[in-house]
């Protein structure tokens, strides 16, 4: 029986990725939402923009996924209005971790499994991309990253090859589409869309929103 409600979890079984590029960083992610074999969504955002600063892209448990998202916005909101100043990426990424820490270490029927990329522009300007995996430890990401999601080994064999240290937001957002691309290829997990966001000292944009068609 718990093998059976575990094949049945809505899982996003996904390709996310973050790309640090010399003016900006690039968040994508495939649109596939899985339970168990079979697929149950082809429309799902897995990247998306929680508030006026920070784009966060998810891969795990769509349910724990979406709740922690709500999380998140709202206790960085509430951080704001007490302290009257708006929180860094880093915190931010800190308050994903220690979320995500202590939901897998309480005792449940069905174990909270979700990883973790934040990216986001700072007051000063800067910008900050950091990945937080199933377990809780977050990382800065100096050059690109796409956490655990099942796309993963595609993607990072790819962005390996291919990524330059100064490239170009507009060469990245290209790099990204290729990486997202190249994984619904062999990935079970990963298809039917492209979700692409840029973040830099302007602030926030979706550049890209792509639906991937089969052709029979």
């Amino acid at each position: 029986m718990d093998e059976e409600l575990k094949k049945s979890i809505l899982r996003t079984g996904t390709t996310i990725l973050g790309i640090v590029c010399k003016d900006g960083i690039i968040m994508a992610a495939d649109r596939q939402v899985t339970a168990g074999n079979i697929i149950m969504s082809k429309k799902a955002k897995k990247v998306t923009q929680i508030n006026d600063y920070l784009v966060v892209s998810w891969t795990g448990g769509a349910a724990d996924a979406q709740r922690q998202g709500k999380l998140i916005a709202a206790e960085l909101r509430l951080k704001e209005l007490r302290s009257r100043s708006r929180p860094t990426v880093r915190q931010a990424a800190n308050l994903v971790s220690m979320l995500t820490y202590s939901q897998i270490r309480q005792p449940s029927m069905i174990p909270n499994i979700v990883g973790t990329l934040i990216g986001g522009v700072n007051e000063d300007g800067t910008i900050a991309l950091y990945t937080i995996e199933p377990a809780g430890t977050v990382t800065e990401v100096e050059d690109y990253d796409a956490n655990f999601g099942s796309g993963m080994p595609y993607v990072l064999g790819l962005l390996e090859r291919q990524y330059k240290e100064n490239m170009t937001v507009q060469e990245g957002v290209e790099l990204a589409v290729e990486a997202i691309k190249s994984s619904t290829q062999r990935d079970v997990g990963s298809g039917f869309g492209i979700d692409v966001f840029t973040i830099t000292k302007k602030g926030i944009k979706k550049v890209v929103e792509k639906e991937i068609k089969p052709n029979y």
